[in-house]
C-alpha cells in the first residue's frame, strides 16, 4: 500500500515561556493510505484527536501530503516524524500565509501528479 507523510500545524494555549501572542506547532505524521486524499483524511482525524488529548486549541486548516516513493518498512499510521514549536505574533490565517501559503509553492491543490495506481 502507498505511503505517506502529511504536514499540519497546531495551535497550542499560551505557555508560561511563550514569548508571543501565539503557539504553533508544524507536525509531520506517517501514513498507510489508498490515496493520498485518504491519507490527508486519517491525518486530519489523528490531529483532531491530539488536539483534544493534549488540550491544545486548534487544528489549523491546512495539510499537506507528500507520497514516499520508496517503502518505509513497518510504518506506523500516525507516528509523529517531525515537530516544531514557534511562537508568532501572527493571528492563524496570516501565519499560514507566512510560513506554508505563500503563493511561490510548487504545490497541487485537489490534484495529485506521480501517485500510484492502487487496486483496493
Amino acid at each position: 500500500m502507498p505511503q505517506y507523510s502529511v504536514r499540519h500545524c497546531i495551535e497550542w494555549f499560551l505557555r508560561e515561556e511563550t514569548k508571543l501572542a501565539h503557539l504553533y506547532e508544524e507536525r509531520i505524521t506517517l501514513w498507510s493510505a489508498e490515496s493520498i486524499h485518504r491519507a490527508i483524511e486519517r491525518a486530519e482525524s489523528e490531529a483532531q484527536r491530539y488536539c483534544e488529548q493534549n488540550h491544545h486549541k486548534a487544528v489549523l486548516d491546512l495539510f499537506q501530503a507528500y507520497w514516499l516513493p520508496e517503502e518505509v518498512p513497518k510504518i506506523l499510521n500516525g507516528h509523529e516524524v517531525f515537530s516544531l514549536l514557534r511562537d508568532s505574533d501572527l493571528e492563524p490565517d496570516d501565519y499560514l500565509d507566512a510560513h506554508f501559503d505563500t503563493e511561490h509553492e510548487h504545490q497541487t491543490e485537489n490534484d495529485v501528479l506521480n501517485e500510484p495506481d492502487v487496486n483496493v
